[in-house]
């Protein structure tokens, strides 16, 4: 197993070709090479900063591809600057090893650093150690001062609209995780793909600015995210379940019940949750359709507290629960 020291690791694997360590990039005064990162925002902006750890065994399988990793490490990030409207700018990485893995190292930078360059993403710092592999990432953003979208904007009347569909990752880590021949079918592959790879609203939650009231990036799954969404507004929800969207690689894999259960509570899809005014929904549904994203009304805010749940025009309540680290 070739392995190399830790100084060789950064130059080799997270400084690409063409980048000068001091500074590269738009706004980086100082990268990486120095004990700390020195940047400059861009006039008239906020800072947006989010940071997300990776644990192996508990947010991947063991023996998961190296490239998948390092895109999800900053996909995630890349999703809850999405959820502010904001533009992703600077990220730092802090990554844990068992050992400096060569070969495993080529294949998780790839996976990181070709998704930040496709999102305009400069690795600017962080720090390497040994032990159980695990993998922080804090990235930074910016936004005209004062439009940053927040999880308590929302008002009473709003519609309540998710991105995309929903359970699709939960069900690809059950394919990854199983021992089902499905995970090799063309829908078992596009389901556990949207797993390894998800795909950060960012483009999208930029144009929400000035249109949507509010916003939450889903990662814990709707049945455990949206309680804390209509909480920071004061509000309760109240939501169509067979208006979830679904996947056809879904539904070919999983009979109804599941298909609900999945996209209920399934974690890692990181799609939108958007509080938006019925008056601006149709501009909403435009800058979804220039992102190439579906959108769909899932239900409505109201006064009151909690979330009301429905199932074809009846009182319904969910049987599974969200995602939650100490549970």
């Amino acid at each position: 197993m070739s392995t190399v020291n830790e100084f060789e690791l950064i130059n080799r694997y997270f400084v690409r070709a063409g980048e000068s360590c001091p500074s590269s990039g738009e706004g980086v005064i100082l990268g990486i090479g120095d004990d700390a990162a020195v940047l400059r925002l861009p006039p008239g902006t906020d800072l947006v900063v989010a940071v997300d750890t990776l644990v192996e065994g508990r947010h991947f399988p063991k023996e998961s591809d190296p490239c998948s990793i390092g895109y999800r490490s900053l996909a995630v990030n890349l999703s809850d600057l999405a959820a502010m409207g904001a533009t992703p700018a600077w990220a730092t990485l802090a990554l844990t090893l068992p050992s400096a893995n060569a070969a495993w190292l080529d294949k998780f930078s790839h996976g990181l650093l070709d998704l930040a360059q496709a999102e305009g993403v400069v690795l600017v710092g962080g720090d390497t150690t040994r032990g159980p592999l695990t993998i922080s990432v804090q990235i930074m953003g910016h936004v005209a001062r004062g439009t940053a979208l927040r999880r308590g904007g929302a008002v009473a009347g709003d519609l309540l609209v998710v991105t995309g569909t929903l359970g699709d990752a939960g069900a690809g880590l059950a394919l990854l995780q199983g021992e089902s021949s499905a995970k090799g079918s063309v829908a078992g592959r596009t389901l556990v793909r949207r797993f390894e790879y998800p795909s950060a609203r960012v483009k999208l939650g930029q144009a929400l600015r000035g249109i949507a009231h509010a916003a939450m990036d889903l990662s814990d799954g709707l049945v455990g995210d949206l309680p804390k969404f209509v909480a920071a507004s004061g509000l309760s929800a109240h939501v169509e379940v067979e208006r979830l969207p679904v996947s056809p690689a879904l539904c070919e894999l999983y009979d109804r019940v599941q298909q609900r259960n999945l996209s209920l509570a399934a974690g890692d899809d990181y799609e939108l949750l958007i509080a938006v005014p019925e008056a601006r929904y149709a501009q909403l549904a435009a800058a979804a359709a220039e992102c190439d994203v579906s959108v769909t009304i899932i239900g409505n805010l109201r006064q009151g507290s909690g979330v009301n749940w429905s199932l074809d025009g009846e009182n319904w309540q969910p049987e599974v629960s969200g995602y939650d680290h100490f549970r």
